[in-house]
Order: structure tokens, then C-alpha cells, then sequence
């Protein structure tokens, strides 16, 4: 006979998605331990500190009551298995399945009968599917009867995770009724609706959710590119056609990108040889960067020119640089060869972490970033560069502002820093 469980669950992947999760459930009272192969990660957690921003989480951590361990043994002493490791794309648009085969491979040896394992992941329709396969092909259980198995996505927007994890609604994908039942009684703990469906019904909401904001984004973005062609100004345009008008709202340009954004597009054209309105989608989000540059460098050369780039995470206010376009727009400067590039973001370290092929870079300060600038572009709307541009438009008038977030808040995307005086 199999002993009682000692915890409730064990988050497998303590990232940006599964370490929220751990320490939310914690909060509620949900016995909960993470398993991650990331020693330093584990080693920040387990001494009580956050390994990333997201807001909410600091006391929780260092109450040290989530303990993050490195051996795939854990599982075996929790109840439930939840999944939150990284789904992306392989460089071409086919969904990469091999960290969660990996997962499977380490925790197959010590799954017991009554567990229930629970993808979060953002995933490709069918992988759910495939995961049953798997545990049939693999192991002596059998999903609905002693093994239970469901995809229950994270829907979250980084840096608000400690909110939306409480507040939104949670989809429960499941094939039988012993799957739903339990899944739905563990994440009932901290979400205030649970809606039942099928697993690639689970998987579609998440990818229909995210794809909806790139398409939407990607609308806002032809939008700037078409204004700026004709000599108007996208932000104007914006905010009287939004102003007291009750449909279709415009949404704001800007860099579009991260991992819930800039890959989930190929995990539905995996599957579909035909031009769409996805790709299309991509390829417009894809092309911003060289759009900053090329209608910069219409109003002022960037040839020997001293450059500072504000921003090199994704997303405002985080700290994470994963798919972000950063790296991509800062390659497009490089190519017009100025004199310097100061890269700033106070949220990552010195030097910038070395992604996509661009880095290590330096990671200048603020303020000596800015000092000598002949151009800045606005790679990431963090809450402190509107302060910033205030001060280079009393130092600096002449320098001219890349601005596709608006950040100077004057609606505009290219202008001379003085302009903010105004």
C-alpha cells in the first residue's frame, strides 16, 4: 500500500510562471514544493529571495515555507504534479516538445497511482494528447483510472501575476471525470471560477488568448507605420478615434514581443501550410525595429552618432528578456555604425545577459547614458524614462527621440527631445 501524500503539490519549473504559482498556493494554505534543474535559482529561493521581479512575492519568498528542491524523487511525495516549464519554438515553426519529454523522462520513475499531473505551459493543440500517449507508452499506468491527467493554463501578464492568479478564471482541460474533479478541486484554491473542458479546447483558449493580442498589436503597428508614411501622427490619430467612441478600440504601438506573444502564432501554423492573417501578424511585430531606424534616420543620421538605447527587457517594469525585440533593435543601430551605444535598463544587471547573438553588453546608468546621446530609442516603456526624457530635453533639446510607446506622453513617435518642453 502507498503511503499518505506529504505535500499538496509539486510545481515542476519554478520560473516566471511556476514560482508564482508555488508561493500563491502556499499563501492559501496548499502544501506546495517546487523541483527545478536551475541550482542558482533554487539556491536564491531557498535562501529566501525572489531570482526575478514580480511584485507580491518578496515576504512570501522569505518565509522560506516554498522550498525548491533538485531531485526528481520529490514528486513522489505530493499529490498533484504541475508542469510550467518552457514550450518554445525550434527556429523553424515547429513546436518544441523537448522540455516536457525531459520532465516526463525524471519524474516517470516515481509517479504512484492517484497522481494527477497538470500541463500549464503554453502548448501546441495536441500536447496534451501526446503526454497521454507517452505515460501509456512508458509507464504501467493508465490516464482515468489510477494516473490523472489535465492541462489547466496560465493566463497571467508578468508583473501582475499575484493579482490574476486570485482573480481570473481557471480552465480545466480534461478528457474524464476523476481528471477534471481533482484538478478543478486544486486550482479551486485560489481561482474564483473553475470552467471545465477538453484538453485541446484548454489548449486553444490560452493560444486564441495571446494570439488575439499579437494580431491586435501587430493592427496598431501597421497603423504607426502607414501615419508615419503620410506625415501624421499615429498618437493624435489614436486618441480621437478612441475618445467617447464606443467600438473598436485602437491599441497603442510598440515593440511586440516576449514569450507569450512572439511564438505562439507557429504552435496553430505548425499545422497549416497557408498564408494567414497570424503570419502576416508576425511579420509586421517583427519589422518594428528596422522601422525605428530606418524613419529615425529620415529625420537625422545615425552614422557616428552617439546612440543610447533605453529598455532591454520585453515588457515594462519586468526584468525578463526573453523574445524580446531589444536585442534585435539594438542590431539594427549597430548596422548604421555609430560612434557608441549605451544600453540602459536598471532592472537587469551589468553587464545585459548575451541574447540572441547581441551581448554581453555594458549596462550603462541612467543618467550617463543619456549625457552625450545624439539619439535615443525607447526599446521598453519602464516607468522611469518619462523623467528621464524631461531631463534630456533640458540638457540635450537637439537630441532626437525614437519614442514608439509614447513615453514622453507629447504623441509623437520621432521628435527632438526639446519638443517635451513644450
Amino acid at each position: 500500500m502507498n503511503p499518505a501524500f506529504e505535500f499538496d503539490v509539486c510545481i515542476v519549473g519554478t520560473g516566471r510562471v511556476g514560482l508564482p504559482l508555488g508561493l500563491s498556493f502556499i499563501d492559501v494554505g496548499v502544501a506546495a514544493v517546487g523541483l527545478d534543474v536551475d541550482a542558482h535559482l533554487r539556491d536564491t529561493v531557498n535562501a529566501g529571495r525572489m531570482p526575478f521581479h514580480e511584485p507580491g512575492y518578496d515576504a512570501l519568498v522569505a518565509s522560506r515555507r516554498f522550498v525548491v528542491h533538485a531531485e526528481p524523487e520529490i514528486v513522489a511525495r505530493a499529490r498533484a504534479i504541475v508542469i510550467t516549464v518552457g514550450t518554445p519554438l525550434h527556429h523553424h515553426i515547429e513546436t518544441d516538445l523537448r522540455q516536457i519529454q525531459r520532465v516526463l523522462e525524471s519524474v516517470a520513475p516515481h509517479l504512484r497511482a492517484g497522481h494527477l499531473l497538470c500541463l500549464r505551459s503554453t502548448v501546441a493543440p495536441g500536447t496534451t494528447a501526446f503526454v497521454k500517449r507517452w505515460l501509456a507508452r512508458h509507464t504501467r499506468f493508465t490516464v482515468g483510472q489510477d494516473l490523472l491527467l489535465a492541462f489547466c493554463p496560465e493566463r497571467i501578464a508578468e508583473g501582475k501575476a499575484y493579482e490574476e492568479i486570485r482573480t481570473l478564471p481557471q480552465i480545466v482541460g480534461a478528457e474524464d471525470a476523476d481528471s477534471q474533479a481533482a484538478a478543478a478541486a486544486l486550482f479551486a484554491r485560489l481561482a474564483p471560477e473553475i470552467m471545465a473542458t477538453n484538453f485541446v479546447s484548454a489548449e486553444l483558449v490560452k493560444l486564441f488568448n495571446n494570439i488575439a493580442r499579437y494580431v491586435q498589436f501587430a493592427l496598431a503597428n501597421q497603423f504607426a507605420l502607414i501615419a508615419d508614411e503620410q506625415g501624421a501622427n499615429i498618437h493624435e490619430i489614436r486618441r480621437m478615434a478612441n475618445h467617447n467612441y464606443p467600438r473598436n478600440h485602437v491599441a497603442a504601438p510598440g515593440l511586440t514581443a516576449g514569450t507569450c506573444l512572439r511564438k505562439d502564432f507557429g504552435m496553430i501554423n505548425e499545422w497549416s501550410p497557408y498564408p494567414d492573417l497570424l503570419l502576416s501578424a508576425w511579420k509586421m511585430n517583427e519589422y518594428i525595429p528596422a522601422f525605428l531606424v530606418q524613419h529615425l534616420q529620415q529625420r537625422t543620421p545615425i552614422h557616428d552618432r552617439r546612440v543610447a538605447m533605453l529598455g532591454y527587457s520585453f515588457k515594462a517594469d519586468t526584468d525578463d528578456v526573453r523574445d524580446s525585440l531589444a536585442p534585435k533593435l539594438y542590431r539594427y543601430i549597430d548596422r548604421e555604425t555609430p560612434l557608441e551605444i549605451r544600453v540602459s535598463d536598471g532592472y537587469l544587471p551589468d553587464p545585459v545577459p548575451a541574447e540572441s547573438g547581441t551581448g554581453p553588453l555594458r549596462n550603462w546608468p541612467l543618467d550617463e547614458a543619456l549625457a552625450e546621446a545624439d539619439c535615443v530609442f525607447v526599446a521598453t516603456n519602464h516607468s522611469q524614462y518619462a523623467a528621464a526624457l524631461r531631463t534630456l530635453a533640458e540638457r540635450r533639446p537637439e537630441c532626437w527621440v525614437a519614442d514608439i510607446w509614447n513615453v514622453g506622453g507629447i504623441d509623437q513617435i520621432f521628435y527632438q527631445a526639446g519638443a517635451l518642453r513644450a
